[in-house]
């Protein structure tokens, strides 16, 4: 027995939109939530550590494309040290014109 995946009907018309990703180290206090909730897994702990000492959320490199703008990460974020904002299709990053 096969098992095969949902797909909307209008699947090839819908468009995911697309963040960029911002943080503001020193409000951050390495709690880990945005890159534990983020659901494309876009966020890692940078190798930089903020003036409270902590290690804040950088993209992953090769990620940057990867942010869908769900904004799970700045509502989860106690700090409100990370949000993004939506990227227009064609700016967004690495698109071609």
């Amino acid at each position: 027995m096969s098992v095969q995946a949902r797909v909307p009907i209008d699947a090839a018309s819908i468009q995911v939109p697309r963040g960029q990703v911002y943080t503001i180290p020193n409000r951050c206090k390495g709690c880990n939530f945005c890159i534990q909730f983020c659901p494309k897994e876009v966020l890692e702990f940078s190798e930089a550590i903020n003036n409270k000492g902590y290690h804040f959320p950088v993209v992953r490199k090769g990620m940057e494309e990867q942010c869908i703008h769900c904004r799970f990460c700045d509502l989860i974020c106690p700090e409100l040290a990370i949000f993004t904002r939506e990227v227009e299709p064609a700016t967004a990053v690495g698109a071609s014109a």
